[in-house]
């Protein structure tokens, strides 16, 4: 079966369960968000040196999928889909602590510059905070599971620990 479908010539796209949408549609703008963050990790994962954050990246990547399931079936009655849990918040709050004991206290703003790993972990940060935007956006036309808000959010904290971990090395570049 080829990827070339030509479902989507006519701007609409299909949700978990097949309902077509606009691609326009909040559902997509959150899920599409999602995505993007997802790849922005990806993207990162090329740079990033600590192989515990490495780790972390990856088990974070396969949590974006759960949200874009979760997402995509925002609305319909498919309710067998993998959800993001507690659970799952909990690891990367966890994981915020360990590495800010690593870290130096931050008295100033952190522009978001530096290494390689650095630069593009604060992307997928401003990426993050976008996703999350849009899921909130969603969130006010159907239920979607506050989990979901904070895992991203705290996902967002992580990115950021991360860039500065990189950057740790290296003298931070502070806001003037």
């Amino acid at each position: 079966m080829s990827i070339v479908t030509k479902g989507g010539d006519k701007g609409e796209t299909s949700l978990l369960g097949g309902e077509r949408v606009p691609k326009t549609d909040t559902r997509i703008e959150a899920y599409g968000a999602v995505d993007e963050l997802n790849a922005s990790i990806g993207v990162a994962l090329a740079y990033v040196a600590d192989k515990k954050a490495r780790k972390m990246l990856r088990q974070v990547m396969n949590d974006l999928f759960r949200i874009g399931a979760e997402l995509s079936a925002a609305g319909s009655n498919l309710t067998k889909i993998p959800k993001i849990t507690a659970e799952h918040t909990t690891t990367i709050e966890k994981e915020v602590c360990r590495v800010e004991t690593k870290l130096p206290k931050q008295k100033t703003f952190i522009l978001p510059a530096g290494k390689k790993a650095a630069v593009h972990l604060h992307l997928a940060r401003a990426i993050c905070r976008r996703a999350e935007r849009r899921i909130v956006a969603l969130k006010e036309k159907t239920h979607i599971d506050p989990e979901v808000v904070r895992y991203l959010n705290r996902l967002s904290d992580l990115l950021f620990i991360y860039a500065r971990l990189e950057n740790k090395k290296d003298e931070p570049v502070k806001y003037d």
